[in-house]
């Protein structure tokens, strides 16, 4: 549910809470809560038949939407629009970013001629070349064409080798249909080959760590009772090479209503370790350090976030936390010995705090320096801090605001180059581009860096610009909004307009590269040869100015963040921008319940919607797929107290509320995929099918028969699923097919 990140990286396998944060699960429907905190009062729902996944009734109707969808859309103007989209995708110029192991240079890579993609990697002195010699470790394609099974490829974790030997084994995740439930198969890279007889772990949301060379820690699905309500591992085993998983030792469990348990392996030289965590939800958890049998609790608030390297600990606090005497603000960074921190000596030091108008957004570590990327008013900012001077901090210049960068490092373990960092631009009319650099050794340096790929410009974008804006929402609150027009745009109301918005779970929506949308949206013009212009909402509810934003629209204060979106709105059409018939907007899983509450709360601002992997019924989405796991971020509809604020965003059920006759709704497009086992695609289909009941016109339905959240497992998939996105959007907004400038 976490939106996209605008960096192209190497799929891989995630710190498991990282998988929770993004709402991976395996079940279709989660378990069902105690019936005695079921509300009886709800009035019948005459759609309940839509979320039998795959009944014949229910797959029946799924099939007729989509044929309608089609018949209506898929002509040459859309074909147009997807194969326009699909070059981008598949374009060989694309920069392949990699994860450096050891020696190599690891990417993983999808193109028309291997749509699955390839498992690979390079040398440094091959990378730095146009056209690098890779060595293809896995081609999934051909993995599934041999098995007979559409794997899509989830990512990998490399076991750390010997001192002084290469990489050789990794476990390598595999979803049958692009959902999170995936198969855990032990590779060998010198061979080239899956081990036989190795670790292979059946298909089952699952999160995996190596202990050590013949050793697992493994958080599944073990049968009866080893499940949370959120569909999560609330258990975690220690699997031995050659044992059996059913009968393995438990090593780690969390009480079954928390979201999810897992322990990890620090392998990291000379800080070997076993750590543990108790997901209890989104925002709060416990983390504990093994020592001898015993696991030692990191006693700081369960809303304050840990995390562990090398011989520090670091904090980040959700809200205030006051600890000995001293308090840190939400959204900083504290630091402390974790030898002294376990004994209780350690003295806590702030090492970022955040402003007004800044926050912090992720953190790496070089050998000697941290690394911080932080956003000022939602343009980036990049930090560089050195313990060896006392923690000084000092701002990378990189003169180009309304842009993004990201800093991470290459390899701290590596003598060579272990204070080298890559550092990504983009910006949305911008091309990515990666360059690589050393951090200077004194704060009068400026860091050396060397570009070492840019990619081309997808479309023409000479004529258009990127400025930033500020609505007023209902409250008084300032909230940003980026917009990308065409330049001397005429500001007569009149101009075809895409908004784009997420407002939820802390994530941030910042400036990246707009490669399909160029040519799916932006290039394309009407009639009257109006290109079209596009809006990013950085609404309450995410990230941009860390948790205080993201608390601002927590629960009861839901909607805030649909108010600022419709005040962006209001924004767009009193500056004469467009207006509400050429207003069109798009969101995905929480942005699609963004949509849904824009479709019922604020039809009077738009014209069009696509509402895409949604949350729609509030009422039981605790009860479906992954749902359990978000009563942090939206409140429990099986509570009474909060059912009463959860009812006032739930789009299914505003459809009951009595708005003003003749109310006009926007033109709805929503979509979803069978295989979709976080959110599922049961609540789509009800709307869809509860909007068409009530005789609301100009509503379609389309669901995908793979890709899970993501909507599509390939770029194929990918280009279809925006194209028809777009095409419905562009024709009810402006009238009009296909017309390209």
């Amino acid at each position: 549910m976490s939106p996209s990140s605008p960096r192209q990286t190497e799929p891989r396998a995630t710190d498991p809470k990282a998988e929770a944060i993004g709402l991976k699960t395996a079940a279709t429907t989660a378990p069902a809560p105690p019936e005695e905190t079921m509300d009886r009062s709800t009035p019948e729902d005459k759609f309940l038949w839509l979320e039998e996944l795959a009944s014949g009734e229910a797959m029946t109707w799924v099939l007729e939407q989509n044929a309608r969808t089609e018949d209506e859309l898929f002509d040459e103007d859309f074909a147009a629009t997807r194969e326009g989209i699909l070059a981008v995708l598949d374009a060989a110029d694309r920069i392949p970013m990699v994860t450096k192991h050891g020696a190599h240079y690891y990417n993983f890579w999808r193109d028309s001629l291997h749509p699955k993609g390839l498992w690979r990697r390079t040398s440094w002195e091959s990378y730095q070349q146009p056209d690098p010699v890779w060595e293809v470790l896995l081609d999934v394609d051909a993995l599934a064409k041999s098995e007979g099974i559409d794997w899509v490829f989830s990512g990998t974790q490399l076991l750390r080798p010997e001192p002084g030997n290469e990489y050789s084994r990794a476990l390598v995740k595999l979803s049958p249909d692009g959902g999170d439930q995936v198969r855990v198969r032990e590779f060998d890279m010198p061979n080239l080959a899956f081990v036989q007889g190795g670790f292979d772990l059946p298909v089952a949301k699952t999160n995996v760590s190596w202990a050590d060379p013949d050793t697992l820690f493994v958080a599944t699905d073990f049968g009866a009772g080893s499940l949370t309500l959120s569909s999560y591992a609330r258990t975690v085993r220690r699997l031995v090479r050659g044992g059996d998983l059913s009968t393995a030792e438990e090593v780690f469990s969390v009480d079954p209503s928390h979201v999810l348990a897992y322990v990890s392996h620090d392998s990291t030289p000379g800080f070997e370790r076993d750590v543990a965590h108790d997901v209890i939800d989104f925002y709060n958890s416990k983390t504990f350090v093994r020592r001898g049998n015993d696991w030692v609790h990191l006693a700081v608030p369960t809303d304050v976030g840990v995390s562990l390297h090398r011989s520090w600990v670091l904090f980040s606090p959700q809200t205030p936390w006051i600890h000995a005497g001293g308090t840190h603000v939400p959204g900083s960074l504290v630091l402390a010995d974790l030898a002294g921190f376990l004994a209780g000596t350690a003295t806590l030091r702030d090492i970022f705090v955040p402003t007004d108008s800044t926050s912090l957004q992720s953190i790496g570590f070089t050998a000697n320096h941290i690394l911080l990327n932080t956003l000022k008013d939602v343009s980036s900012e990049i930090l560089i801090c050195d313990p060896d001077r006392d923690f000084a901090m000092r701002t990378m210049d990189l003169g180009s605001p309304l842009h993004s960068f990201s800093i991470s490092p290459v390899d701290d373990e590596d003598p060579q180059c272990s204070d080298d960092f890559w550092l990504t631009l983009s910006g949305f009319l911008t091309p990515s581009a990666l360059a690589r650099g050393t951090v200077a050794t004194t704060e009068s340096e400026n860091a050396s860096t060397k570009t070492i790929k840019s990619a081309p410009a997808r479309f023409d974008s000479s004529d258009f610009e990127v400025s930033q804006h500020f609505a007023v929402s209902d409250d008084g609150t300032r909230v940003p909004y980026f917009q990308v027009s065409p330049r001397d745009l005429p500001l007569d109301g009149k101009n075809p307009v895409l908004m784009n918005g997420y407002g939820g779970f802390q994530a941030s929506l910042t400036p990246s590269y707009l490669g399909a949308l160029g040519p799916g949206w932006l290039a394309r013009s009407t009639s009257e040869g109006r290109h079209g212009t596009y809006v990013v909402a950085n609404i309450r509810g995410g990230g941009e100015y860390g948790p205080r934003w993201h608390r601002a629209a927590l629960q009861e204060n839901r909607h805030r963040a649909y108010e600022d979106f419709a005040a962006i709105a209001r924004d767009l059409i009193s500056r004469g921008v467009t207006s509400r018939e050429h207003l069109a907007a798009t969101g995905r899983s929480n942005g699609g319940l963004l949509m849904g509450n824009m479709i019922t709360g604020y039809p009077e601002l738009f014209g069009a919607i696509s509402c895409g992997v949604p949350l729609l019924d509030m009422r039981r989405y605790t009860r479906l797929a992954a749902g359990h796991s978000w009563i942090a971020e939206y409140g429990d509809p099986d509570v009474p107290q909060d059912w009463e604020f959860v009812r006032t965003f739930s789009p299914y059920h505003r459809l009951d509320d009595a708005l003003p006759e003749g109310t006009d709704y926007p033109a709805s497009l929503i979509w979803s995929s069978t295989s979709d086992d976080r959110v599922g695609p049961v609540q789509a289909r009800k709307m869809a099918a509860k909007m068409m009941d009530m005789d609301v016109g100009n509503v379609r339905y389309h669901e995908s028969l793979d890709g899970g959240h993501a909507g599509a497992s390939d770029n194929g998939a990918t280009a279809t699923m925006l194209g028809t996105s777009y095409e419905f959007l562009w024709r009810n907004i402006t009238g009009q097919g296909r017309g390209l400038g």
